[in-house]
């Protein structure tokens, strides 16, 4: 046992001193595995070799000194957000000016200058999300969410110690990691959502991931060691900015998301969410077609809704029962028109 043990020991050390991580870290571990060698007999050793080869498996996949090379056409930037989203000017144009000055300071090999956090706030369904994912397309960057609603302990966030049993890092690490870069634009989605007992505390490491002074060494309670997120790409999003702390909205810029009137959904149904979602199910070109006089229908179908999560939903059941006509053979195509549009809309 005793050889094996030490064969595995030898092994994590080559991958610690292949791997591409911190110095000190790397240093850390090795008299980390150091110190287990004159342990193998104690009855102590299993437990902490297996928290040790769980730790190496998290610090050699980080992602410490890779980053996605920004993409900072002014032009390309603004063709993927009107592909994406209609209307919106506002919210374009600040992005559009955010990119500049990135691009500006990236030219003259000076420091990016901290511009305020987006913060998107509005109503469910009004495409703060979406509007995110755009973003980072647009500046080529990768894209993840951590989710605060329902939130109530800041380890969430910040992890456990690696004391504890079944210890991992928090949601922020993973989220890098899932990434793979260290700059990717990370979306705080609903960070209103948090609860009550919780808020205080987690608004605290809220503070402190998007402050450019303190970022720049994040430290994860299960890594126990600093982490660059300096250069990521912070963007919020809320409901309302009631429940956010001073100290959190102060590094934040909240921009109002609009609601959507019948006439603006009916024109995103037909131009973005129909193509979309006609594709994403495999229909075939010109199996479905609907109608213009069915539209309002479609937009409306329960009574009035902000957003336009519920027409996405209404618009995908109809595609969806198409679809399942297609493969029972009942139909190659189908139009749906005001006669027979009972059968397709949820009324």
């Amino acid at each position: 046992m005793a050889i094996n043990v030490t064969d595995q020991l030898t092994t994590i050390n080559e991958k610690v001193n292949s791997a591409d991580i911190p110095t000190g870290l790397r240093e850390d571990i090795l008299t980390r595995t150091s110190q287990l060698t004159n342990l193998v007999e104690s009855s102590t050793f299993l437990p902490e070799f297996d928290r040790l080869v769980s730790y190496v498996e998290w610090v050699v996949s980080l992602p410490w000194n890779k980053k996605s090379q920004d993409v900072l056409d002014l032009v390309r930037a603004k063709e993927i957000l009107d592909s994406n989203h209609y209307g919106l000017d506002e919210i374009k144009e600040r992005v559009l000016e955010y990119m500049s000055v990135m691009k500006l300071n990236t030219e003259n090999k000076e420091n990016i200058a901290h511009a305020p956090i987006l913060c998107f706030v509005g109503l469910v369904g009004t495409g703060k999300t979406t509007i995110a994912k755009s973003i980072a397309d647009a500046m080529g960057r990768k894209f993840v969410r951590i989710p605060f609603g329902g939130m109530g302990d800041p380890l969430d966030l910040r992890g456990q110690s690696r004391m504890h049993p079944e210890a991992e890092p928090g949601k922020v690490i993973k989220a890098v990691k899932l990434a793979g870069t260290r700059n990717p634009v990370i979306l705080l989605d609903e960070i209103d959502r948090v609860t009550d007992a919780g808020r205080a505390s987690i608004m605290g490491v809220l503070v402190e991931l998007l402050d450019p002074e303190q970022n720049h060494e994040f430290v994860d309670h299960y890594l126990d060691y600093p982490f660059d997120l300096s250069e990521a790409l912070f963007i919020a999003t809320a409901n309302n900015t009631t429940n956010i702390s001073t100290a959190v909205l102060d590094r934040l810029e909240p921009i109002g998301m609009p609601s959507y009137s019948d006439n603006e959904k009916i024109t995103i149904g037909v131009k973005y969410i129909f193509p979309k979602v006609l594709k994403i199910h495999g229909i075939p070109d010109g199996a479905l077609t609907i109608d213009e006089g069915v539209w309002p229908q479609i937009v409306r179908p329960l009574g009035y809704d902000a957003g336009i999560r519920t027409l996405e939903r209404t618009i995908e059941g109809i595609v969806r029962k198409v679809a399942r006509m297609i493969v029972e053979g009942k139909t190659q195509s189908v139009k749906i028109t005001p006669e027979n549009v009972k059968e397709f809309v949820p009324q």
